[in-house]
């Protein structure tokens, strides 16, 4: 029974999957810090879906050791936060506790609990020195895709947007009872639930759409409209999505699609401001690492050669860089 619930990382993802575990009668509890902090603990999580606003009282705390030990923890933080969330989880995590990773790009369990020649690869790109996977145990982890719009005020509210779509699946592939019990949890709460049996061909198809909307709509300030309008910043995206095509069939994770027609799909959305485009207008870190700094660092260690990529990182990582949304180089 999945009672107990911990969100980590209470932003517009975060937010939206707690309040409607709350909704259904979860004890829910949050890990936050400063302003966000003090508004969960005066006000709980809102969540707006079209009309309805759902509201619900949360315990929050900054530190996990106040909360204990959860049936569920979801990690719902941008990939760079990781390794503080790695120094800090344990208090959170037993012997039985689900962690969901509802994060986008490459997780650093990316490559656990898959068989063939790339099994066990790490990642310094997203996992530096290994310490998040030393941290959470492997046979913890249940991996997520999330398909929709969110927005958040930072102070626990939370507007959906569109869609709340939820991909979940062992990392392993395994059809598990955790696995179908935490279906029938987020299905109950009113999310779309899909289980997948190769959860990692999942995150693939969601980061091949991805990882050239958000840098590019980041480095120009444009929403994906004008992006796809633009027939050479257009035919630059194609290039890397075939790169990036490339690389998942090498690891075993093909792509049916051609670029255009995903691009297809993304037109549809019409004037839409990417997540990383909020997040440069709000002066919020940009998580280049696991979007696109991992997809090069596999095609190195893979063998496939990534010009277009290293052109996309380069840019935005020096654009956000100077705009102090990255580190700097030591």
């Amino acid at each position: 029974m999945i009672q107990k619930v911990c969100i980590y990382g209470v932003g517009a993802v975060g937010g939206f999957i707690g309040g409607l575990l709350a909704n259904v009668g979860c004890e829910v509890s949050a890990v936050a810090r400063g302003a966000t902090l003090e508004a969960l603990q005066a006000d709980g999580l809102s969540v707006q879906m079209g009309e309805e606003i759902i509201s619900a009282s949360v315990t929050a705390s900054d530190d996990p050791a106040e909360l204990g030990l959860q049936d569920l923890v979801v990690i719902a933080v941008k990939a760079q936060s990781m390794v503080e969330v790695a120094e800090k989880i344990a208090p959170l995590i037993g012997p039985k506790t689900i962690v969901l990773t509802a994060m986008n790009g490459v997780p650093w369990w990316f490559f656990q609990g898959t068989g063939g020649e790339y099994a066990g690869l790490q990642l310094d790109s997203v996992d530096p020195a290994g310490k998040i996977s030393a941290a959470i145990p492997a046979d913890r982890i249940v991996g997520a895709v999330v398909h929709g719009s969110f927005t958040s005020n930072g102070l626990g509210f939370v507007h959906n947007i569109f869609g709340k779509r939820l991909i979940i699946g062992e990392p392993d592939g395994e059809d598990s009872k955790r696995l179908h019990a935490l279906a029938d949890l987020l299905d109950r709460a009113g999310m779309e639930i899909e289980t997948s049996s190769v959860i990692q061909r999942d995150i693939w198809y969601k980061l091949w759409g991805n990882m050239t909307m958000n840098p590019v709509s980041a480095l120009t300030g444009a929403t994906c409209d004008k992006i796809l309008d633009d027939p050479l910043v257009n035919r630059f995206c194609l290039k890397v999505m075939v790169e990036a095509a490339a690389i998942g069939a090498k690891i075993g994770y093909p792509i049916s699609q051609t670029g255009e027609e995903r691009n297809a799909v993304t037109r549809l959305l019409g004037a839409f401001k990417t997540s990383m485009l909020q997040d440069v207008e709000a002066g919020r870190s940009l998580e280049l690492d696991a979007l696109v700094a991992s997809v090069r660092e596999i095609g190195l260690k893979v063998g496939v050669a990534t010009p277009e990529i290293d052109t996309l990182l380069g840019l935005s990582r020096l654009f956000a860089r100077e705009k102090g949304l990255y580190p700097v180089a030591e």
